[in-house]
């Protein structure tokens, strides 16, 4: 039987995904720097290309300050129908390859092709997948492939723009080594500055330390760490079918026909998830609401939409749903909403039209709803 440390998993990640997507739209974009997000001053960067990151550009920056810094930077407003339709294209050319694959974000996928070499080379699989993927989709797409998703996620960080790097078996951790600790996945600013105050620049140093320093240091982040440090990562590939959805309903006290009372709990219904989906980090792709009649007849109908957790995006595309499935006047027993085709994610990516406003207002009723509850802020109706 397999062993965990003789998995063989590739990380595949579109190229500045929602700027690659704008070039293909328009050719003259490439080579330029290019800013995706809303145009106000008040905006935010939601993607910038690599010609605009040499000038200290980076995402969920002010669009103000971006454009200090590189003022003949061309700005696109987004296009978040055209990047959930080149998402979907790409993981379907996946997901008629792939033994097992998982979708991690909008742009990420890692594929499982533990025993694949018995048949024929998992490196000139990913290889000859890659092209296909490159050729059929017009995208720009780099890949990793080394024992574990921790690996090849680095290794195809480091193969970036557009290549593809595999790390052998027993290399992980001199692979790593050399990497400033920053290059390891989930260390963000302020745990590299514990770390550098510490004298940790590297992943070596940081793979040398005993992990019950770490742990005294970091708590059970330092744990995590340790074993990042090591190459060690035992996280599995989920399949992507299997990924859950989120969904909630409400069966009446009476079957209703009040209208206002019905908008009112699609509002409730839909914020609650859409609460739960930021919790999460995710993103839908796909709303589904189901309708229960008094005499028990259900019906349901469902609409892809553009990646989003965004309440006041979701509860339009669920009142649409609602308009076109409440079709006669019976009384309402049941509601159900359903979030599904759900990706890693978070509002400060879908958000291409909000300014910086927006943006801290979903992060204040978030908190606010962290500490209190979901329901301690809500919408009011008037419909």
């Amino acid at each position: 039987m397999l062993t965990l440390q003789q998995r063989s998993i590739a990380h595949f990640d579109l190229d500045c995904f929602f700027v690659s997507v704008e070039c293909l739209k328009d050719s003259r974009l490439k080579g330029k720097p290019l800013l995706v997000g809303g145009h106000s001053d008040r905006a935010v960067v939601a993607a910038c290309s690599y010609e605009a990151r040499r000038y200290g550009i980076h995402s969920a920056m002010p669009m103000k300050t971006a454009l200090r810094l590189c003022p003949h930077a061309v700005v696109r407003g987004g296009d978040y129908d055209a990047y959930s339709e080149k998402s979907r294209e790409v993981t379907e050319i996946i997901a008629d390859s792939a033994p097992l694959y998982e979708k991690s974000s909008i742009d990420e996928f890692y594929l499982d092709l533990t025993g694949m070499d018995k048949y024929f080379g998992s490196r000139q699989w990913t290889t000859e997948l890659r092209t296909r993927i490159i050729k059929q989709s017009g995208l720009p797409i780099s890949l990793g492939l080394a024992s574990n998703k921790l690996v090849s996620k680095v290794a195809t960080n480091e193969a970036k723009p557009n290549g593809q790097m595999s790390v052998a078996f027993g290399g992980e951790k001199s692979f790593l080594a050399p990497m400033p600790v920053e290059k390891l996945p989930m260390v963000g600013k302020e745990t590299a500055a514990q770390l550098h105050r510490r004298g940790v620049e590297d992943v070596k140093t940081l793979s040398e330390i005993p992990l019950n320093l770490l742990e005294a240091w970091l708590g059970k982040h330092g744990i995590s760490l340790w074993n990042k440090a090591n190459g060690i990562d035992e996280s599995p590939v989920v399949p992507y079918h299997e990924q859950k959805s989120i969904s909630t309903e409400s069966t009446f006290p009476a079957d209703t026909i009040d209208m206002r009372f019905l908008h009112a709990e699609l509002v409730r219904m839909t914020e609650k998830i859409a609460f739960e989906l930021r919790q999460q980090d995710k993103l839908t792709g796909c709303v589904t609401l189901k309708i229960r009649y008094s005499d028990f007849e259900t019906v349901t109908k469902q609409m892809s939409i553009a990646y989003t957790c965004s309440d006041h995006i979701l509860l339009e595309k669920v009142k649409e749903l609602f308009q076109r499935l409440y079709d006669r006047r019976q009384l309402v027993r049941l509601i159900g909403i359903r979030f599904s085709h759900l990706v890693q994610g978070n509002y400060q990516i879908s958000l291409f039209d909000d300014t910086q406003e927006m943006i801290a207002l979903y992060q204040a009723i978030d908190h606010i709803k962290n500490r209190f509850g979901w329901q301690a802020l809500m919408k009011a109706t008037n419909v």
